[in-house]
């Protein structure tokens, strides 16, 4: 019984110092080093078949820049109702309210440019179809958005956001722009 408590008390005593240890020195993570993440809006590519790749660069724990690249290879109807753009390039700053590094909930601010074709008009012909005239456009746009970016120890990443913004140059695009993302990554 004596052997049998001793061997109780050293096991204890072991724990009690082994977390002592990992609660002062923690090994850094790869989500907790690394500067860089690229990921893949799943969610587009899912659903739609839309390429939409996103590189984003860690400034410092409570920030980072990103640039997202768009493109929508086929023309379908029904992505055309979701999607007016063909092809984007979207440049973001991300601001972390987490103490964590460059993770958790965030606000950002984006600038987009973007071109594709937009319906412009709704003709109607006498005693026939009618139909929405569609024009090319090219347009720049600035907007704000809010997400939140949840990264594994080994640096498997989700990112989750939505965003909104308004073009600015060209009267024949949409006037309001929209972003709905669900990425997979990597941090490294």
């Amino acid at each position: 019984m004596k052997n049998y408590l001793a061997f109780c008390l050293l096991l204890l005593s072991a724990n009690l110092c082994f977390a002592q240890e990992t609660s002062e020195g923690e090994s850094l993570t790869q989500r907790d080093t690394g500067k860089n993440d690229i990921s893949v809006n799943a969610f587009n590519l899912v659903a739609f078949g839309i390429i939409d790749v996103t590189y984003e660069r860690v400034i410092n724990n409570n920030s980072s820049w990103a640039l997202e690249a768009f493109y929508h290879p086929s023309k379908d109807d029904y992505i055309d109702e979701a999607y007016y753009k063909d092809f984007s390039l979207t440049g973001k700053y991300k601001h972390f309210f987490s103490s964590s590094y460059a993770r958790g909930f965030y606000v950002h601010s984006f600038g987009m440019f973007s071109s594709g074709e937009y319906e412009s008009d709704y003709i109607m012909i006498m005693d026939g179809p009618a139909y929405y005239e569609t024009e090319k456009y090219s347009d720049f746009a600035l907007g704000f958005g809010l997400g939140g970016k949840f990264i594994s120890p080994g640096g498997f990443m989700v990112d989750l956001s939505s965003g909104i913004g308004r073009n600015l140059f060209n009267s024949q695009s949409p006037k309001v722009v929209g972003q709905f993302m669900i990425n997979l990554g990597y941090r490294f």
